[in-house]
């Protein structure tokens, strides 16, 4: 089972400019239709962020999922104190070590373990802040010819990634199908399936 890196967070007043044009009724719409097009079929690596680890654990209790095959949670031991409950329940964790105290070299240990896995075949981008754009270039770092999918229409550090990398038209950016925005980016299996089936068949 290949993995796709999941990079998402609910920006929040204080933390630059992101919380401008996130709207978090979008962004947890979006982790919700992205998990269900593809946890059955992919793992799904993040970091633990509090925003997101208590969505996917809902999740994957809505969908009857194992968690402990589908998922794979990073987080670093800076944050021990602050973990979310739902860390609990997810038997999988990666704990990465502190880096003496310093949060933003305890976050880039942790991302780099993570990032560096040799399975990861995608990322996806919803919402975040500076997190998610740091996240980007690691990614891009260690696979550089992955498929890499910014979700625009929830706003955030996604939405100034998209534009970036111009991946998205004025309809795209505004487009609040997710589901159908996954299923086109290939990460439904289903389809892929599909679709190799019928370009075989007689």
């Amino acid at each position: 089972m290949n993995s796709i890196f999941l990079s998402a967070s609910v920006p929040i007043v204080g933390r630059g400019e992101y919380y401008k044009t996130a709207n978090p009724f979008l962004i947890q719409c979006a982790v919700r239709e992205f998990a269900i097009a593809v946890i059955r079929h992919h793992k799904i690596v993040w970091g633990g962020h509090p925003s997101i680890t208590p969505m996917i654990w809902s999740i994957c209790e809505d969908l009857n999922v194992d968690y402990s095959e589908n998922v794979i949670l990073y987080q670093s031991r800076h944050f021990k104190d602050r973990y979310p409950e739902e860390n609990q329940r997810f038997n999988n964790v990666i704990f990465t070590d502190d880096v003496e105290g310093n949060r933003d070299a305890s976050l880039l240990r942790m991302r780099r373990e993570m990032l560096s896995r040799k399975d990861l075949d995608a990322a996806v981008f919803i919402g975040g802040m500076e997190g998610v754009e740091d996240e980007y270039r690691l990614f891009r770092e260690y696979h550089p010819n992955a498929k890499v999918l910014p979700v625009p229409a929830p706003g955030g550090a996604a939405l100034l990634l998209a534009e970036e990398l111009g991946c998205c038209d004025d309809a795209g950016m505004r487009d609040i199908d997710f589901a159908s925005l996954f299923h086109k980016a290939g990460y439904c299996i289903e389809l892929n399936e599909a679709k190799n089936r019928n370009r075989n068949s007689p």
